[in-house]
């Protein structure tokens, strides 16, 4: 973390069942949808320059999607585009239409599967949509390896090519890469795992290696907290984008999106601490299929910032009780302890 008596970094933990190494600090990590800002930014570079309309159909750059013309960039980077989650859809009812294996046994089977960007569009795009475009709001990896398309659309160039040139390279994120097919983490690393039954067994699987095409755009990037915090500081202090497009990915959130993590804005959400925290703290939180979580917390000038790494996935707790009481608490230590 960094506030205003310089950084600090630490870890906890065990780097791999059965050792007794504590997780390196500068290890890499599946970062998840915190991959979303990264995408976010570029394409509102694409903005900056005129190449790219905010306001403007998806389809009039990607034609050959058969997109609803009523999507606009705005509505991918927001959540509003209505289009059907590539990972599966689940519904208020309890309905849950399936797509792409994205979590327990199913996941871990296919885990090395390759998948091609468009490849996730088309599937998102065969289903029914979740709602018209614009009139509600839902959170769809789809929008977000749509963005990924765009980007390598309008610029000609891959999108990794892009994150790099734009992004990874005048920041100096040497720990930060977007993996491709690639499935090893490379250099130092915490081990992550999934638990889940086999008939009347538990079984505990080492899920460090896994392709994350699958989440192309969305979810599949690699980096380490330094370089989660230094992008995440650089984007809020203007360094990635002009001070009112910056201003754009946070002014606005749907209210329709609250959640643990806040109101979505463009590529971040924007979480209300209250007068007595810092007051708004801008977020964007992930984790792949599984083993790994990323958070990524800032407040709007950057001048306070929380990242972090975590493992998981081998103990017998659930997770959706456990995670949100230690995530408040951790929040408020840090953005609402005034010493």
């Amino acid at each position: 973390m960094h506030d205003e008596r310089g950084d600090w970094a630490g870890s906890a933990g065990a780097r791999k069942l059965g050792s007794a190494a504590a997780p390196p600090v500068n290890g890499r990590y599946w970062i998840g949808s915190t991959t979303k800002t990264f995408t976010a930014t570029l394409v509102l570079q694409l903005v900056a320059e005129g190449r790219v309309g905010l306001d403007s159909p998806v389809a009039g750059y990607l034609p050959e999607l058969g997109l609803d013309p009523r999507i606009t960039v705005r509505m991918l980077l927001r959540h509003n585009s209505g289009l059907f989650n590539y990972t599966g859809e689940y519904y208020p009812d309890g309905t849950v239409v399936p797509g792409i294996p994205g979590t327990g046994k199913e996941w871990l089977d296919h885990r090395f599967t390759s998948y091609h960007p468009e490849e996730l569009v088309r599937l998102a795009l065969s289903k029914p949509a979740r709602f018209e475009p614009g009139t509600n709001w839902s959170y769809s990896n789809t929008n977000y390896t749509l963005a990924l398309l765009l980007v390598e659309k309008v610029t000609g160039h891959s999108y990794a090519e892009e994150m790099r040139r734009r992004i990874l390279r005048p920041l100096g994120l040497t720990g930060t890469l977007v993996p491709g097919d690639q499935s090893r983490l490379p250099g130092p690393h915490a081990h992550g795992y999934l638990r889940y039954q086999d008939g009347d067994q538990w079984r505990v699987v080492d899920v460090s290696r896994q392709n994350l095409s699958m989440l192309a755009g969305a979810g599949d990037m690699i980096s380490t907290t330094k370089d989660v915090q230094t992008f995440f500081t650089a984007l809020l202090r203007g360094r990635l984008l002009p001070a009112a497009l910056v201003a754009e990915m946070y002014r606005d959130p749907d209210p329709r999106s609250e959640s643990l993590y806040g109101r979505y804005g463009l590529g971040m959400y924007v979480l209300d601490t209250g007068p007595d925290c810092a007051g708004v703290v801008l977020d964007h939180n992930g984790s792949p299929p599984a083993g790994y979580g990323s958070l990524m917390y800032s407040t709007p000038d950057g001048s306070r910032t929380l990242t972090a790494s975590l493992t998981m996935g081998d103990a017998a707790i659930d997770l959706g009780t456990v995670f949100p009481k230690a995530l408040d608490r951790l929040v408020k230590a840090v953005f609402c302890d005034k010493r």
